[in-house]
């Protein structure tokens, strides 16, 4: 780092100039930094620096760097806390190491816990029922991700596509927007920390202090490396470098967000409002901190300064959590204009289609998406589910063996490979898809899923006896599977188990209300035993979740006709 003072080098035995034509001089031990480390390296053994080179640890901090080069993060932060706790008298002016090992563990702790803020994003409790950022309670159709149903773009029915409890029909990679609808994916907590790892420790414990020119860089391996009660902001506030990985620690390791703000805030003001990079991060600060209006002049006035596809991506999830999906397609438009066959912007756009349920211009952007780049994964998975709804299932079994291929082996791959093998009518590879599909099953959901499409392969070719034992196996891994529930009670229909039908379709109703199925069945299980008013209550309720569904139009009339004979 700059600002190390010189000293003369220890008398020594003349050495050889380094490689390759240029001076012959020779550094000194005390440049630290990584020329100086690098330089120790070319000296012949007999002549390589001794004594004080060795103290300061410039070969353990070039390890150390390795290690981070390699990422291997936690050795690398074993060993830059090794630097850390030498004694004080044992660096040697300047404490240069010290300080370029404090730099590169901070960087280290955070790579270990590092989440893309730009992909992981899933709505919580808190941001669903208080969100008072609405600008339109009645929002215009295909204007608005609430209301998916509404677009225009012709999207695909419940009867064909299952759809999620927020109305979107069922993707074919799962992603965080995918899942808000599941109970199971609910934030525990409204503000907590991403993993335990994260957490922030409510007291530092006691132990021997390494004091590295100020009393806030800390290193104990029983409390926080940082205390950042103590520490001073605005002095890191005027080393960029030095600022960055510090700002990059309090956000990502220890989801301080409110000093981290205070840090780039004072740090983007020394630069003079011109580090576009600052801007960015003031702006992610909004973000997590809900202050949504305020995190999109930031990234706006970022992308004045400098054009990056990063930032057009933040403005874009901006506009998604404020609820304009055109805007955030207008947005990443714009940007393909500026950095044109950018996978991640034509991505994002086909996302937006998907969740507002026009299908077909996602499949399209997916396409798009392959063209540029022929192994995404997410693009390819989706334009495989989306041709298995459209009832292609050889064309969606290109896709998914094309994914193996890739690499890609695990139980959900190998369950879908199943279902296109079954529908395309290759019966020899359903049952080894399947079979392969629960060896990888991971838990007991993945387990539920498989059994629950082998009862459906069971009801397909006529078995329902082995369709019964899969839809139990199913419930007794996962029991609030509502679909399983639903088959079963069909099952029980057709032994003539009335009561338990009826048990069995209230629970799927309970469980997942947004599915039509339950409602409909129940309707027309009331209807036969003759209670008309709970059957009338559950086909409005059917007629809610899929409203073009013709039986129960059909069956809302002839219910209509019986009340008016009453």
């Amino acid at each position: 780092p700059a600002g190390a003072p010189r000293r003369r080098p220890p008398a020594a035995a003349p050495c050889p100039p380094p490689p390759g034509p240029g001076a012959a001089r020779r550094p000194g031990p005390a440049e630290a930094g990584p020329t100086a480390a690098a330089a120790a390296l070319w000296p012949p053994s007999s002549c390589r620096l001794r004594g004080p080179a060795r103290s300061m640890g410039l070969e353990p901090l070039f390890q150390a760097w390795s290690y981070f080069r390699r990422r291997k993060f936690r050795q690398c932060s074993e060993l830059c806390s090794q630097l850390l706790e030498s004694p004080p008298g044992a660096q040697v002016a300047g404490a240069g190491p010290g300080r370029a090992a404090w730099n590169l563990k901070t960087r280290a702790l955070t790579e270990m816990v590092y989440v893309d803020e730009i992909d992981i994003d899933e709505e919580g409790i808190a941001e669903m029922v208080l969100d008072e950022n609405a600008i339109a309670q009645v929002a215009r159709p295909g204007t608005s991700l609430k209301l998916p149903g509404t677009s225009q773009g012709g999207g695909p029915s419940p009867a064909v596509r299952p759809v999620t409890q927020s109305g979107r029909p069922v993707t074919g990679f799962v992603r965080p927007s995918t899942q808000s609808g599941r109970p199971s994916t609910m934030e525990q907590a409204i503000k907590t920390p991403r993993t335990a790892l994260t957490a922030r420790p409510i007291t530092s414990a006691s132990g021997r202090y390494v004091r590295l020119g100020t009393a806030s860089m800390i290193t104990n391996p029983d409390g926080p490396f940082i205390n950042l009660s103590r520490l001073n902001l605005s002095k890191y506030a005027q080393k960029p470098k030095l600022a960055k990985a510090l700002f990059e620690y309090i956000f990502h390791h220890e989801n301080d967000v409110k000093n981290a703000l205070d840090l780039a805030a004072l740090a983007t003001e020394h630069a003079q409002f011109k580090d576009w990079w600052w801007k960015v991060q003031i702006g992610k600060c909004y973000y997590r901190l809900g202050l949504y209006r305020e995190a999109e002049k930031q990234f706006k006035s970022a992308l004045k300064q400098q054009d990056m596809v990063d930032t057009i991506l933040y403005l874009a999830k901006v506009y998604l959590r404020l609820d304009q999906p055109v805007t955030a397609l207008n947005v990443f438009k714009q940007g393909l204009d500026r950095f044109p066959g950018e996978v991640a912007l034509i991505c994002g756009i086909a996302r937006i289609y998907e969740e507002m349920n026009d299908i077909s211009s996602a499949a399209e952007y997916y396409k798009d998406v392959l063209k540029q780049d022929n192994t995404h994964v997410e693009a390819i998975a989706c334009i495989g589910s989306n041709h298995f709804y459209s009832d292609q299932p050889e064309i969606a079994l290109r896709f998914y063996r094309r994914l193996l291929q890739m690499g890609v082996y695990n139980c959900q791959l190998f369950n879908n490979l199943g279902l296109c093998c079954f529908y395309a009518q290759q019966y020899d590879m359903t049952l080894s898809s399947f079979e392969r599909a629960l060896f990888l099953a991971e838990n007991q959901e993945e387990t539920a899923d498989v059994w629950y499409n082998l009862g459906q392969v069971a009801v397909g070719i006529g078995d329902l006896n082995l369709a019964d034992q899969c839809f139990r196996l199913t419930l007794v891994n996962n029991n609030d599977y509502a679909e399983a529930y639903n088959n079963l009670a069909v099952l029980e229909m057709r032994k003539g188990h009335t009561e338990q039908a009826r048990a069995l379709l209230q629970t799927a109703s309970s469980l997942a209300p947004h599915m039509y199925e339950p409602h409909f069945n129940f309707a027309i299980l009331s209807e036969k035993v003759g209670d008309l008013q709970r059957s009338y209550t559950a086909a409005l309720k059917s007629e809610e979740a899929f409203p073009g569904h013709i039986d129960t139009q059909q069956l809302i009339k002839q219910l209509k006709q019986h009340f008016a004979m009453l």
